[in-house]
């Protein structure tokens, strides 16, 4: 699944073909925006879905799917491809939806509108047609992925890597992907019997129990780490000033030289 713009230009495959005039080349079904096809389509066909329970009730979506042929780079024709358009009430501020651009959202008096597109073959293989529900529970599934990732660069450092290659990459990925799985995994069991508990307390409960396997941290364990830490990052500073020739601070140079 693909958001793609408001704008985007389309021509409907699934809708009836121009009266052959009896020369020339057949007609096809015109070209037209996505906010101009929506906005012409009767009220019948949209679908309304549940696709599956949630916290604060069903989640539920409306949606409507065709069959589809884009335009790419220089008004090329592209391949065909499955236009979905879901709209939910302007009223309604749960966030079930991933966040998009300004220019991938379109809305009304009363509805807000997506757009996606999802490819119909890939290579010289075709592809089955997807359900609506298969692909409401697909988009549906947006929000908790942008969750994830957004917990995995908070809690597992996802975003805080320094690699050559690609292969290095994958690897740090798929490590900070799996950790972030335990770490949600562990809080859904805890929350069982604590439903308070977060991921940040998950985080910090194990980190204690790991330092618990090697020794028993007390005050004045704890106020040497401060203090080597500390005095690492000022010694960090010193030799940042000496190599650019430059003096350090007073307090640096009372303590360190």
């Amino acid at each position: 699944m693909l958001g793609v713009p408001c704008t985007t230009t389309r021509r409907d495959l699934e809708a009836p073909l121009p009266e052959y005039q009896g020369r020339g080349r057949h007609p096809k079904a015109p070209w037209q925006a996505v906010t101009d096809w929506r906005q012409s389509l009767p009220a019948d066909a949209w679908i309304h879905l549940t696709v599956r329970d949630g916290e604060k009730g069903p989640v539920e979506i409306e949606m409507v799917k065709r069959r589809v042929q884009t335009r790419v780079e220089r008004k090329r024709t592209g391949p065909e491809e499955w236009l979905v358009v879901t709209r939910r009430p302007l009223t309604d501020d749960r966030t079930l939806e991933p966040r998009a651009s300004r220019d991938a959202t379109d809305q009304d008096a009363r509805y807000r509108y997506h757009y996606y597109l999802t490819p119909t073959d890939g290579g010289e293989v075709a592809f089955k047609e997807p359900s609506l529900g298969e692909l409401g529970r697909v988009i549906k599934a947006g929000a908790c992925i942008e969750a994830s990732c957004k917990r995995g660069k908070g809690e597992v450092g996802m975003d805080e890597y320094q690699v050559r290659t690609w292969q290095g990459w994958h690897h740090h990925m798929a490590l900070s992907l799996m950790a972030v799985w335990f770490l949600i995994g562990e809080t859904h069991r805890g929350q069982q019997l604590t439903p308070a508990l977060t991921l940040p307390q998950v985080r910090y409960g194990l980190s204690l129990l790991l330092l618990e396997v090697f020794r028993t941290p007390g005050i004045d364990d704890i106020c040497r780490q401060v203090q080597r830490q500390l005095l690492r990052n000022e010694l960090a500073r010193f030799y940042h000033h000496r190599t650019r020739k430059c003096l350090p601070p007073r307090k640096l140079r009372r303590e360190i030289q």
